[in-house]
């Protein structure tokens, strides 16, 4: 038994700084998922609009499209964005968001599996509340924020740990975006016990598992909010 390789993994590579920049990357997608996923799905579940069963419909129709075929036009979009990395305002000139990690969070700021998760756990809250509120002066927001979003924890811990693995886990989108070494992501920096067509399997395996216990951590601290909101997200459609 030796501690040998978990040394080696974080002074081969800056393995430390791979975990951080990971980290950073998976809680702002978190972040950005719970908050603009919750919003679109209590419209698309509590609001009446004139288009909300077609854009709904568009929105399912978008979560069969495989991730790979959406890559060189979102490439090309964060690339050409006016007026970021250079860009004038045609989008030429610079590199618009790539090396830069809003090119990873952007992307995937609002994903269609995160509004419809919510929209189906939303869909199981009664409409007397929004309808009581809206008597008592309330504005649309406020309901959301303050009556029905508190009400969604299992949701909202079940969508975390998903976005969550999900952004910990991603490796071909980051590999394209980023070509800095110090913003590489843990997944990339695994990678990096590969060379000369030899790998170095001890630190790797040993960084590998350093990099499965953010994951295990999380899902364990939201362990019952989880199992929760499983049993009730898909209970009304």
């Amino acid at each position: 038994m030796t501690l040998e390789h978990y040394r080696s993994a974080f002074t081969t590579v800056p393995f430390a700084r791979y975990f951080l920049n990971s980290f950073i990357l998976a809680a702002s997608g978190v972040l950005c998922n719970l908050f603009f996923g919750s919003l679109s799905g209590y419209a698309f579940a509590k609001l009446n609009f004139r288009l909300n069963k077609p854009l709904f419909k568009v929105l399912l129709a978008a979560m069969v499209i495989p991730g790979i075929v959406t890559m060189i036009p979102s490439f090309y979009v964060l690339m050409h964005f006016p007026l970021i990395g250079g860009n004038d305002i045609s989008g030429a000139g610079g590199h618009g968001f790539l090396n830069s990690f809003w090119g990873i969070i952007l992307p995937g700021a609002s994903g269609s599996f995160a509004v419809f998760f919510m929209r189906q756990f939303f869909l199981t809250l009664p409409s007397d509340m929004m309808e009581m509120a809206r008597i008592e002066g309330c504005g649309e927001f406020r309901i959301f924020w303050n009556i029905y979003l508190p009400l969604t924890k299992p949701a909202l811990a079940t969508l975390g740990i998903f976005t969550f693995q999900a952004g910990w886990n991603s490796f071909l989108w980051p590999m394209i975006i980023l070509n800095d070494p110090e913003k590489a992501t843990i997944q990339m920096g695994l990678q990096a016990f590969s060379y000369n067509h030899q790998t170095d399997f001890g630190p790797m395996m040993a960084g590998a598992l350093i990099a499965t216990l953010p994951i295990l951590v999380l899902f364990l601290m939201l362990q019952k909010y989880f199992v929760q909101g499983i049993a009730f997200s898909g209970t009304k459609g």
